[in-house]
Protein backbone atom coordinates (compact mmCIF):
# COMPACT_ATOMS: atom_id res chain seq x y z
CA UNK A 1 0.00 0.00 0.00
CA UNK A 2 3.16 2.43 0.82
CA UNK A 3 4.67 1.52 -2.41
CA UNK A 4 1.64 1.93 -4.56
CA UNK A 5 1.11 5.50 -2.93
CA UNK A 6 5.00 6.71 -3.32
CA UNK A 7 4.42 5.94 -7.07
CA UNK A 8 2.03 7.99 -6.94
CA UNK A 9 3.21 11.03 -5.28
CA UNK A 10 6.15 10.75 -8.35
CA UNK A 11 3.78 11.33 -10.46
CA UNK A 12 1.91 13.82 -8.72
CA UNK A 13 3.57 17.40 -8.00
CA UNK A 14 0.12 18.40 -5.94
CA UNK A 15 1.36 17.66 -1.94
CA UNK A 16 -2.72 17.70 -1.41
CA UNK A 17 -3.68 15.65 -3.85
CA UNK A 18 -0.55 13.05 -2.32
CA UNK A 19 -1.90 13.23 1.30
CA UNK A 20 -5.11 12.54 0.05
CA UNK A 21 -4.43 9.33 -1.89
CA UNK A 22 -2.03 8.49 1.67
CA UNK A 23 -4.91 8.64 3.84
CA UNK A 24 -5.32 5.11 4.24
CA UNK A 25 -1.88 4.35 4.02
CA UNK A 26 -0.82 6.24 6.95
CA UNK A 27 -1.74 3.57 9.82
CA UNK A 28 1.24 4.82 12.18
CA UNK A 29 3.80 7.39 12.79
CA UNK A 30 6.37 5.64 11.16
CA UNK A 31 4.58 5.19 8.21
CA UNK A 32 4.90 8.86 8.32
CA UNK A 33 8.43 9.55 8.84
CA UNK A 34 9.29 6.40 5.91
CA UNK A 35 7.40 9.47 3.59
CA UNK A 36 8.79 12.84 4.94
CA UNK A 37 12.39 12.20 3.03
CA UNK A 38 10.68 11.93 -0.02
CA UNK A 39 8.23 15.10 0.33
CA UNK A 40 10.02 18.63 0.20
CA UNK A 41 9.96 20.12 3.65
CA UNK A 42 6.60 22.64 2.85
CA UNK A 43 4.80 19.33 3.14
CA UNK A 44 5.69 18.68 7.10
CA UNK A 45 3.08 21.35 8.14
CA UNK A 46 0.40 19.56 5.90
CA UNK A 47 1.60 16.29 7.87
CA UNK A 48 1.13 17.50 10.65
CA UNK A 49 -1.93 18.67 10.70
CA UNK A 50 -3.02 15.23 8.96
CA UNK A 51 -1.35 13.67 12.53
CA UNK A 52 -3.82 15.67 14.94
CA UNK A 53 -7.07 14.61 12.76
CA UNK A 54 -5.77 10.69 13.33
CA UNK A 55 -5.06 11.32 16.67
CA UNK A 56 -8.33 12.64 17.38
CA UNK A 57 -10.14 9.85 15.57
CA UNK A 58 -9.03 7.31 17.61
CA UNK A 59 -9.67 9.63 20.51
CA UNK A 60 -13.27 9.15 19.11
CA UNK A 61 -13.02 5.24 18.62
CA UNK A 62 -11.88 4.76 22.09
CA UNK A 63 -14.45 6.56 23.26
CA UNK A 64 -17.51 4.60 21.39
CA UNK A 65 -15.59 1.11 22.53
CA UNK A 66 -15.88 2.16 26.32
CA UNK A 67 -12.69 3.44 26.94
CA UNK A 68 -12.62 5.87 30.05
CA UNK A 69 -9.67 7.67 31.06
CA UNK A 70 -7.92 7.33 34.11
CA UNK A 71 -8.04 10.92 34.59
CA UNK A 72 -11.69 10.85 34.62
CA UNK A 73 -12.98 8.10 36.58
CA UNK A 74 -17.20 6.93 36.23
CA UNK A 75 -19.29 8.64 38.67
CA UNK A 76 -20.83 5.98 40.75
CA UNK A 77 -24.82 6.33 41.04
CA UNK A 78 -26.40 7.60 44.04
CA UNK A 79 -27.07 5.48 46.54
CA UNK A 80 -30.61 4.67 47.21
CA UNK A 81 -31.87 6.43 50.68
CA UNK A 82 -35.12 5.04 51.32
CA UNK A 83 -33.80 1.91 53.17
CA UNK A 84 -35.06 1.21 56.48
CA UNK A 85 -33.12 2.76 58.96
CA UNK A 86 -32.35 0.69 61.99
CA UNK A 87 -33.92 1.82 65.13
CA UNK A 88 -33.52 1.32 68.71
CA UNK A 89 -35.54 -2.14 70.03
CA UNK A 90 -34.92 -3.83 66.94
CA UNK A 91 -33.92 -7.17 66.70
CA UNK A 92 -31.18 -8.23 64.43
CA UNK A 93 -30.14 -12.30 63.07
CA UNK A 94 -26.75 -11.61 62.12
CA UNK A 95 -24.54 -14.38 59.94
CA UNK A 96 -21.11 -15.12 59.12
CA UNK A 97 -20.67 -17.48 56.05
CA UNK A 98 -19.10 -20.94 57.43
CA UNK A 99 -18.18 -19.44 60.50
CA UNK A 100 -21.14 -20.21 62.86
CA UNK A 101 -19.89 -19.51 65.82
CA UNK A 102 -19.59 -15.72 64.88
CA UNK A 103 -23.66 -16.30 64.38
CA UNK A 104 -25.85 -14.15 66.29
CA UNK A 105 -29.53 -14.81 66.47
CA UNK A 106 -32.20 -12.25 67.80
CA UNK A 107 -29.63 -9.23 69.03
CA UNK A 108 -31.76 -6.77 70.27
CA UNK A 109 -30.48 -2.95 69.28
CA UNK A 110 -30.13 -1.29 73.04
CA UNK A 111 -32.37 2.52 73.39
CA UNK A 112 -28.43 3.81 72.57
CA UNK A 113 -28.60 1.90 69.25
CA UNK A 114 -25.34 -0.37 69.86
CA UNK A 115 -24.89 -4.06 69.18
CA UNK A 116 -22.16 -6.30 70.80
CA UNK A 117 -20.42 -9.05 68.30
CA UNK A 118 -18.34 -12.20 69.52
CA UNK A 119 -14.36 -11.01 69.98
CA UNK A 120 -15.09 -8.04 69.06
CA UNK A 121 -13.98 -5.47 71.88
CA UNK A 122 -16.21 -2.38 71.50
CA UNK A 123 -19.77 -2.26 70.85
CA UNK A 124 -21.18 -1.57 67.41
CA UNK A 125 -23.77 1.42 66.34
CA UNK A 126 -26.54 -0.52 64.78
CA UNK A 127 -28.60 2.30 64.81
CA UNK A 128 -29.60 5.28 61.56
CA UNK A 129 -27.43 2.61 59.73
CA UNK A 130 -29.21 0.16 56.71
CA UNK A 131 -28.50 -3.96 56.94
CA UNK A 132 -25.94 -2.97 54.12
CA UNK A 133 -24.17 -0.63 55.82
CA UNK A 134 -24.33 -2.88 59.20
CA UNK A 135 -22.76 -5.65 57.63
CA UNK A 136 -20.12 -3.81 55.86
CA UNK A 137 -19.22 -2.16 59.10
CA UNK A 138 -19.01 -5.92 61.11
CA UNK A 139 -16.77 -7.10 57.90
CA UNK A 140 -14.46 -4.46 58.34
CA UNK A 141 -14.14 -5.49 62.42
CA UNK A 142 -14.10 -9.27 61.98
CA UNK A 143 -10.76 -9.06 59.48
CA UNK A 144 -9.02 -9.19 62.48
CA UNK A 145 -9.99 -12.37 63.46
CA UNK A 146 -11.61 -14.23 60.02
CA UNK A 147 -9.90 -14.09 56.55
CA UNK A 148 -12.64 -13.12 54.60
CA UNK A 149 -15.59 -12.83 56.28
CA UNK A 150 -18.60 -12.54 54.79
CA UNK A 151 -21.43 -10.94 56.52
CA UNK A 152 -25.20 -10.78 56.41
CA UNK A 153 -27.46 -9.01 58.65
CA UNK A 154 -31.14 -9.15 58.15
CA UNK A 155 -33.77 -6.93 60.54
CA UNK A 156 -35.78 -10.45 62.27
CA UNK A 157 -38.11 -7.78 64.46
CA UNK A 158 -39.37 -4.03 63.99
CA UNK A 159 -39.74 -3.24 67.31
CA UNK A 160 -38.96 0.56 66.68
CA UNK A 161 -41.49 3.27 68.26
CA UNK A 162 -44.94 3.28 65.45
CA UNK A 163 -45.28 6.53 63.78
CA UNK A 164 -49.27 8.02 64.45
CA UNK A 165 -51.24 9.96 61.98
CA UNK A 166 -54.42 11.64 63.67
CA UNK A 167 -56.46 15.12 63.41
CA UNK A 168 -58.63 15.98 59.99
CA UNK A 169 -57.47 12.67 58.18
CA UNK A 170 -59.92 10.62 56.32
CA UNK A 171 -58.74 7.15 58.21
CA UNK A 172 -56.74 8.16 61.44
CA UNK A 173 -53.73 5.33 62.13
CA UNK A 174 -50.45 3.73 63.34
CA UNK A 175 -47.90 2.57 61.45
CA UNK A 176 -44.79 0.31 61.78
CA UNK A 177 -42.40 1.47 59.42
CA UNK A 178 -40.16 -1.15 57.58
CA UNK A 179 -38.73 1.63 55.32
CA UNK A 180 -37.58 4.81 55.08
CA UNK A 181 -40.95 7.13 54.60
CA UNK A 182 -41.51 10.60 53.57
CA UNK A 183 -43.99 12.81 55.33
CA UNK A 184 -46.13 12.92 52.07
CA UNK A 185 -46.28 9.35 51.32
CA UNK A 186 -47.55 8.28 54.53
CA UNK A 187 -50.46 11.19 54.76
CA UNK A 188 -51.54 9.18 51.72
CA UNK A 189 -51.96 5.66 53.81
CA UNK A 190 -54.18 8.02 55.41
CA UNK A 191 -56.33 8.68 52.68
CA UNK A 192 -55.44 12.37 52.60
CA UNK A 193 -56.36 15.32 54.86
CA UNK A 194 -60.51 15.76 55.14
CA UNK A 195 -62.36 18.42 53.92
CA UNK A 196 -61.81 20.50 57.09
CA UNK A 197 -58.34 20.17 57.16
CA UNK A 198 -56.41 23.50 58.04
CA UNK A 199 -53.59 24.91 55.82
CA UNK A 200 -50.62 23.09 58.38
CA UNK A 201 -49.24 19.90 59.61
CA UNK A 202 -47.73 19.60 63.05
CA UNK A 203 -44.79 16.95 63.49
CA UNK A 204 -44.52 15.86 67.06
CA UNK A 205 -41.16 14.15 67.81
CA UNK A 206 -42.00 11.82 70.96
CA UNK A 207 -39.22 9.00 69.79
CA UNK A 208 -35.57 9.07 71.58
CA UNK A 209 -33.25 10.05 69.05
CA UNK A 210 -30.73 7.29 67.77
CA UNK A 211 -27.07 8.56 68.63
CA UNK A 212 -26.55 9.67 64.95
CA UNK A 213 -29.50 11.67 64.63
CA UNK A 214 -28.72 13.77 68.00
CA UNK A 215 -25.26 14.06 66.89
CA UNK A 216 -26.81 15.57 63.39
CA UNK A 217 -28.93 17.75 65.33
CA UNK A 218 -26.07 19.12 67.26
CA UNK A 219 -23.74 19.55 64.36
CA UNK A 220 -26.89 21.97 63.17
CA UNK A 221 -26.60 24.30 66.37
CA UNK A 222 -30.31 22.65 68.06
CA UNK A 223 -30.70 21.44 71.03
CA UNK A 224 -32.17 18.11 70.82
CA UNK A 225 -33.94 18.13 74.17
CA UNK A 226 -35.71 21.67 73.20
CA UNK A 227 -39.24 22.24 72.64
CA UNK A 228 -38.07 23.73 68.72
CA UNK A 229 -36.66 20.38 67.85
CA UNK A 230 -39.37 18.20 68.77
CA UNK A 231 -42.00 19.91 66.90
CA UNK A 232 -41.72 21.22 62.94
CA UNK A 233 -45.00 22.61 61.25
CA UNK A 234 -44.91 22.40 57.81
CA UNK A 235 -47.11 23.94 55.07
CA UNK A 236 -49.97 21.28 53.92
CA UNK A 237 -50.50 22.63 50.21
CA UNK A 238 -46.45 22.25 49.95
CA UNK A 239 -46.27 19.07 51.22
CA UNK A 240 -49.27 17.45 49.36
CA UNK A 241 -47.02 18.80 46.14
CA UNK A 242 -44.45 17.29 47.33
CA UNK A 243 -41.72 20.22 47.72
CA UNK A 244 -38.27 18.90 49.43
CA UNK A 245 -38.66 21.61 52.41
CA UNK A 246 -42.17 20.54 53.48
CA UNK A 247 -41.75 16.44 52.65
CA UNK A 248 -39.21 15.33 54.84
CA UNK A 249 -38.41 11.72 56.27
CA UNK A 250 -40.86 10.49 59.44
CA UNK A 251 -38.95 8.74 62.44
CA UNK A 252 -39.52 6.03 64.72
CA UNK A 253 -42.17 8.05 66.91
CA UNK A 254 -43.29 10.92 65.40
CA UNK A 255 -46.71 12.07 65.83
CA UNK A 256 -48.54 14.11 62.70
CA UNK A 257 -51.19 15.60 63.33
CA UNK A 258 -53.45 17.88 60.56
CA UNK A 259 -55.35 20.21 63.06
CA UNK A 260 -58.76 21.12 61.90
CA UNK A 261 -59.56 24.66 60.15
CA UNK A 262 -61.15 27.72 61.91
CA UNK A 263 -64.49 28.08 61.06
CA UNK A 264 -66.56 31.24 59.82
CA UNK A 265 -70.52 30.81 60.55
CA UNK A 266 -73.09 32.03 57.88
CA UNK A 267 -76.40 32.60 59.47
CA UNK A 268 -80.11 34.17 58.77
CA UNK A 269 -81.78 34.83 55.30
CA UNK A 270 -79.12 32.79 53.22
CA UNK A 271 -80.04 29.70 51.37
CA UNK A 272 -78.23 26.90 53.65
CA UNK A 273 -76.50 28.19 56.84
CA UNK A 274 -73.69 26.58 57.60
CA UNK A 275 -70.00 26.65 58.64
CA UNK A 276 -67.25 26.65 56.25
CA UNK A 277 -63.69 25.53 57.12
CA UNK A 278 -61.21 28.67 56.95
CA UNK A 279 -58.27 26.54 55.10
CA UNK A 280 -57.91 29.44 52.57
CA UNK A 281 -58.20 33.28 52.72
CA UNK A 282 -61.97 33.90 52.49
CA UNK A 283 -64.19 36.80 52.41
CA UNK A 284 -67.53 37.78 53.22
CA UNK A 285 -69.11 37.50 49.72
CA UNK A 286 -67.71 34.44 48.79
CA UNK A 287 -68.44 32.78 52.08
CA UNK A 288 -72.07 33.99 51.73
CA UNK A 289 -72.02 32.60 48.00
CA UNK A 290 -71.06 29.32 49.73
CA UNK A 291 -74.24 28.76 51.91
CA UNK A 292 -75.87 29.15 49.00
CA UNK A 293 -76.59 32.94 48.28
CA UNK A 294 -79.14 35.38 49.81
CA UNK A 295 -82.80 34.17 49.74
CA UNK A 296 -85.25 36.96 48.61
CA UNK A 297 -86.41 39.68 50.70
CA UNK A 298 -82.90 39.95 52.09
CA UNK A 299 -81.61 43.39 53.44
CA UNK A 300 -78.20 43.19 51.61
CA UNK A 301 -77.38 46.45 53.03
CA UNK A 302 -77.13 45.98 56.54
CA UNK A 303 -75.19 42.39 56.46
CA UNK A 304 -73.57 42.00 60.03
CA UNK A 305 -70.24 40.70 60.89
CA UNK A 306 -70.00 39.90 64.62
CA UNK A 307 -66.37 39.38 65.58
CA UNK A 308 -65.09 38.00 68.57
CA UNK A 309 -61.28 39.37 70.16
CA UNK A 310 -59.16 36.36 70.94
CA UNK A 311 -59.06 35.56 74.26
CA UNK A 312 -61.27 37.86 75.51
CA UNK A 313 -65.37 38.11 75.47
CA UNK A 314 -65.79 41.31 73.92
CA UNK A 315 -67.17 41.45 70.09
CA UNK A 316 -67.71 44.23 67.73
CA UNK A 317 -69.99 44.64 65.08
CA UNK A 318 -68.83 45.17 61.50
CA UNK A 319 -71.58 46.31 58.32
CA UNK A 320 -71.09 45.17 55.70
CA UNK A 321 -72.85 46.41 52.03
CA UNK A 322 -73.40 43.31 49.79
CA UNK A 323 -74.45 45.42 47.06
CA UNK A 324 -71.62 47.64 46.98
CA UNK A 325 -69.27 45.08 47.69
CA UNK A 326 -70.85 43.18 44.20
CA UNK A 327 -70.92 46.42 42.22
CA UNK A 328 -67.05 47.30 43.26
CA UNK A 329 -67.76 50.05 45.44
CA UNK A 330 -66.80 48.68 48.84
CA UNK A 331 -64.02 46.21 50.27
CA UNK A 332 -64.92 42.45 50.18
CA UNK A 333 -63.75 42.39 54.02
CA UNK A 334 -61.64 39.08 54.60
CA UNK A 335 -63.16 36.97 57.18
CA UNK A 336 -61.26 35.61 60.42
CA UNK A 337 -61.71 32.60 62.61
CA UNK A 338 -64.89 32.16 64.46
CA UNK A 339 -66.49 35.64 62.84
CA UNK A 340 -70.52 35.28 62.43
CA UNK A 341 -72.05 36.32 58.99
CA UNK A 342 -75.64 37.41 59.85
CA UNK A 343 -77.82 38.12 56.91
CA UNK A 344 -81.09 40.05 58.08
CA UNK A 345 -84.33 39.83 56.43
CA UNK A 346 -86.62 43.35 55.10
CA UNK A 347 -88.92 43.13 58.12
CA UNK A 348 -91.69 44.72 56.03
CA UNK A 349 -91.82 42.71 53.04
CA UNK A 350 -91.11 39.82 54.96
CA UNK A 351 -93.80 40.29 56.85
CA UNK A 352 -95.86 41.10 53.79
CA UNK A 353 -94.98 37.45 52.12
CA UNK A 354 -95.98 35.78 55.52
CA UNK A 355 -99.24 37.29 55.67
CA UNK A 356 -99.87 36.71 52.10
CA UNK A 357 -99.00 32.97 52.51
CA UNK A 358 -101.52 32.98 55.24
CA UNK A 359 -104.21 35.02 53.10
CA UNK A 360 -104.38 33.47 50.02
CA UNK A 361 -105.31 29.76 50.87
CA UNK A 362 -107.93 30.72 52.50
CA UNK A 363 -109.12 33.15 50.21
CA UNK A 364 -109.34 30.44 47.54
CA UNK A 365 -111.61 28.48 49.87
CA UNK A 366 -114.35 30.98 49.29
CA UNK A 367 -117.40 30.41 47.55
CA UNK A 368 -117.65 32.39 44.10
CA UNK A 369 -120.62 34.08 43.66
CA UNK A 370 -121.78 36.24 40.40
CA UNK A 371 -123.17 39.91 40.56
CA UNK A 372 -125.59 40.31 37.81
Amino acid sequence: MIESGLAVTRKSRNPTAVIYMNRQALLSPMHVFQILPIKRIAMVPVLAILLLVCAQAAGAQEQSAGVTSPSAPASKPPAADDHYRIGPGDILDIKVFSKPQFNREGVKVDPRGMIRMPLVKEEIRAACRTEEELATEITTLLKEYIREPQVIVQIKEYQSEPVAVLGAVHAPSRFQLQRRVRLLELITFVNGPSDNAGRTVQVVHLGSLAPCEASSAATSGRNPDSLVSQIDYYNLSETLRGEEKANPFVRAGDVVSIPKADEVYVIGNVVKPTSIALNEPMTVSRAIAMAGGTSIDTKKSEIHIIRQAPGTTDKKEILVDLDAINKHKAEDIVLVANDIIDVPASGGKRFLRSLMGAVVPSVAQLPVKVIP
